[in-house]
């Protein structure tokens, strides 16, 4: 008997070569034990027979109602993914002991499909919500995926459900990928088994108003060394309480702040940028960096400190702020606006801060207090919309095209 070489293709090549059996034993054996990756030329689409009637306009509410379809795939760490299929919306069934239930191992992504005035559906730069997924995938020990291969089921389900995208600026289609450990398992340990699918919601604009903060040092939302900069649920289920109790006290939002220094790092669910004069006299655009990772990485954020650096009209940074900073700063008049950033609201700014019991106004619009965003965020906001809905062309809008070549499956 001879020994294959070191690779497995290699070893195939020579086998095959000196002995045919051999060579089959060893694609068995590699079928066996190689993971099977995600593959969207696998994709089996079950028939919808019981359509649900979509939400008028004026009806919609932000993540209450759900599109015909979704998108499920199941993994397992020896055998990998198994078939992807898009079939019609239902419960999931997992086991109670499934480790998603009890250590919150979970993950997931926040998009939006438009319409533009061609009726064709674009995405705004969806590679990278696959790249951010693939990170936090990878912080819990879940399973990554290729990017390439994810997006292509993604957009075979938008095809399928384009009918829920509504046409009316501002007005989306969200897309929530989410990734859960399956695993019966109520030990500490890595899922061996897990599910990833996606979920469509139409969606209205998220904020009509400008929101008040309520800045609170009791509580933090991330740290050094945890999980802030990615999205993984257990992330968000402890900002729940300071959301209700910042919502008890009249405030939108929570303004989360670190360290006895009380740096500033997220509004709520969103990326927060201050535009102010600085104590050397230059205006500038600033937002809390990610260096110590616990600021999540929004794409929002990233194409906001591009486009407004690609003006050069005033410069974008990354840099660190306290909230005795801002308080300085409000006082000798030198904030212009304050303003979150996130896939579902895009852009809103921000008209109060309270901090330690006293409130501190943060102008809007200086010049028109009837406005919503102020003059830099509604430039920001019209610019991100125009790239989104295809009014304006750019790379980052992304055209879902009509079926190209894609077998799928029809279950009858």
């Amino acid at each position: 008997p001879h020994v294959c070489g070191v690779t497995m293709l290699k070893g195939l090549r020579t086998c095959a070569v000196r002995s045919l059996p051999g060579a089959l034993a060893l694609a068995r054996t590699f079928a066996a034990v190689v993971p099977q990756p995600l593959d969207h030329s696998k994709l089996v689409v079950q028939k919808v027979t019981d359509h649900k009637p979509i939400p008028p306009l004026d009806q919609m509410k932000f993540g209450r109602s759900y599109s015909d379809r979704m998108f499920a795939v199941a993994w397992n760490r020896e055998k990998g993914w198994g078939v992807p299929t898009i079939k019609p919306l239902e419960d999931l069934v997992l086991h109670p002991a499934s480790s998603v239930l009890h250590y919150g191992l979970e993950t997931f992504e926040g998009m939006r499909a438009y319409k533009d005035p061609q009726d064709r559906i674009r995405l705004f730069r969806p590679e990278k919500n696959m790249a951010r997924m693939n990170r936090s995938n990878a912080r819990l020990y879940l399973p990554t995926f290729d990017p390439i291969e994810f997006l292509e089921c993604i957009k075979e389900l938008l095809r399928l459900e384009k009918n829920w995208i509504p046409s009316k600026d501002g007005y989306s289609l969200y897309i929530r990928p989410t990734t859960i450990s399956t695993e019966p398992y109520i030990g500490m340990g890595p899922a061996s088994n897990a599910l990833l699918f996606v979920i469509l919601s139409p969606s209205p604009p998220y904020y009509a108003e400008p929101v008040s903060l309520l800045a609170d040092p009791t509580y933090v939302r991330a740290w050094p060394g945890g999980t802030g900069n990615h999205k993984v649920g257990g992330n968000y289920a402890p900002a729940i309480l300071p959301q209700v109790e910042a919502n008890a006290q009249g405030h939108g939002q929570v303004l989360w702040l670190f360290g006895e220094e009380g740096y500033v790092t997220e509004a709520g669910t969103m990326n927060i940028f201050v535009y102010w004069t600085n104590e050397n006299g230059e205006r500038e655009l600033i937002t809390p960096p990610l260096s110590d990772g616990t600021i999540l990485p929004g794409v929002t954020r990233e194409s906001i400190l591009e486009l407004v650096n690609n003006w050069k009209e005033i410069p974008a940074r990354e840099k660190c702020i306290t909230m005795k900073q801002i308080v300085k700063a409000c006082a000798e008049n030198r904030v212009h606006e304050v303003f979150g950033a996130g896939t579902a609201v895009v852009v809103s700014s921000v008209k109060g801060i309270t901090y330690v019991g006293k409130d501190y106004a943060i102008p809007v619009d200086k010049n028109d207090p009837t406005q919503k965003n102020g003059p830099l965020a509604r430039k920001v906001m019209r610019e991100l919309l125009d790239i989104q809905y295809g009014r304006k062309p750019h790379p980052w809008s992304v055209i879902v095209q009509k079926r190209d070549g894609l077998c799928t499956m029809m279950n009858e």
